[in-house]
């Protein structure tokens, strides 16, 4: 016979109740954790308290002028038929035609890409380029996908938009687990569909298409203009800076390889299988090319497990994780991944005096309090990879007018936008006495609203 156990009645109703409160604070800490619209709106509010908008300019920036959402339907090689979510959220176009990016991921729901296009909008006025922001997304995973069905959904999207974007009226781009090659393919189906040619309807295209020479740095050299030109300013005669680099992708491998030719000393590089941390210094450009055949940062010490200690010890090197990165002895750090690397658990414990915010979204509000506590400057995303935005822009009016420029002409033209932009940012910084994040963020709204009002639109 089994022999039960019987809680005493003085025990069972305070377990009762902590079970339920428990269970109660886990949901209530998921519900707390803010949407990216929802963080969106959280710095609309401080830009329109600093402009002082009234409620109807201020509605302007609630909303997106146009969501479209469509069913596209493809045939695919393992799966069969299968329709997908898509969606072309624009957001705003007082300042010039819709531009942003088009990702392919299992999350790109609504109300990230309704986020994504606000973001673009501000972002594109930041840089004061003549665009307004738009983004979209098909949701699925692409990552084992062939190639093949890779292209058939890309063929699907652009037919399903066709008469939604244009040269003069929304021009998409790259994004996540998108590039030239799935441009390319879109920018076929489009020109297929108007009957003639339009490269200028998408950027990040391929050189041979129209693409532009240098765009595939541009993110990461308009950065570090960004972060030279406030380093001359607040400490013109510093020298041997320290940087740390979360991200090895285009942009992070980029930055390290500008940064270290301009003199600053990479001392940890890191993406999601791990990294090194060097007191010493790290050269990035065996960094990269460790990546690129071995597919490893930890390469550049260790072979499988086994690492090469001597050589760690005479170089000052560790192996770490991608998240230490955020944490380690730095003068600049740079997340250069994905969003929310930065968060209330580990904010308290970065060391750098800097962050560069190369990707989009790395630092959660409740860390950006933190770190303004600590007395850390955050060079906001909205500002600091506006580069590669600008590059499409470029590409665009090299499309229109037929006329394709150098690399160094490329360079030539992005390195004023982005001065210009850091220099607008931190001289109404210092009139507002506001961090550059809330600065920026008044500023592209400030020059939306303007031109909204110009068109008589409030």
């Amino acid at each position: 016979m089994r022999r039960r156990f019987a809680l005493p009645k003085a025990l069972a109703l305070p377990l009762i109740i902590w079970i339920f409160t428990k269970k109660a604070y886990l949901q209530s800490d998921k519900k707390m954790k803010n949407t990216p619209f929802q963080n969106y709106l959280l710095n609309l509010e401080k830009a329109v308290s600093v402009l002082g908008l009234s409620k109807e300019e201020s509605n302007i920036l609630r909303e997106p002028e146009n969501i479209i959402k469509k069913k596209i339907k493809v045939e695919l090689e393992e799966e069969g038929s299968k329709e997908l979510n898509a969606y072309r959220v624009q957001f705003n176009n007082a300042r010039g035609p819709y531009k942003g990016g088009i990702r392919f991921h299992q999350d790109a729901d609504i109300n990230e890409v309704k986020a994504l296009a606000a973001v673009m909008a501000i972002k594109c006025a930041v840089a004061d380029i003549p665009f307004g922001g738009a983004k979209g997304g098909v949701q699925f995973n692409p990552k084992h996908m062939s190639k093949r069905d890779i292209e058939k959904v890309s063929r699907a999207f652009a037919n399903a938009f066709a008469d939604d974007i244009g040269v003069d009226k929304d021009i998409p781009a790259p994004d996540v687990y998108t590039n030239s090659s799935v441009m390319a393919i879109m920018l076929d189906e489009y020109e297929k569909i108007v009957n003639k040619s339009e490269p200028g309807v998408i950027t990040g295209k391929p050189i041979e298409l129209g693409g532009s020479l240098g765009r595939e740095n541009a993110t990461a050299q308009g950065g570090a203009y960004v972060l030279q030109e406030f380093i001359d300013t607040i400490h013109p005669k510093k020298k041997d800076l320290t940087v740390a680099v979360q991200g090895f992708g285009n942009a992070g491998s980029n930055i390290a390889k500008i940064l270290h030719y301009m003199g600053y000393t990479i001392v940890a590089v890191a993406d999601s299988k791990g990294g090194v941390y060097s007191s010493n210094g790290i050269d990035p450009e065996h960094a990269v090319k460790v990546k690129h055949e071995k597919d490893d940062l930890t390469h550049m010490y260790c072979e499988g497990t086994v690492c090469d200690l001597e050589k760690l010890e005479r170089d000052g090197a560790k192996i770490i994780k991608n998240e230490d990165v955020i944490t380690c002895e730095c003068d600049i750090l740079i997340p250069a991944a994905l969003d929310e690397q930065i968060h209330k658990d580990n904010a308290k414990d970065v060391k750098a005096k800097v962050i560069l915010e190369l990707a989009n979204g790395p630092t959660t509000p409740e860390a950006d309090e933190i770190l303004k506590e600590k007395g850390i400057t955050i060079i906001p995303d909205i500002l600091a990879n506006a580069g590669g935005v600008t590059a499409s822009y470029f590409e665009w009016t090299q499309n229109r007018n037929g006329f394709y420029w150098s690399e160094e002409e490329v360079q030539k033209k992005l390195k004023p936008i982005m001065i210009k932009a850091f220099t607008d940012i931190w001289k109404m910084s210092k009139e507002k006495n506001i961090p550059l994040r809330d600065t920026a963020f008044a500023l592209g709204v400030d020059r939306i609203i303007q031109a909204t009002r110009h068109r008589g639109r409030v």
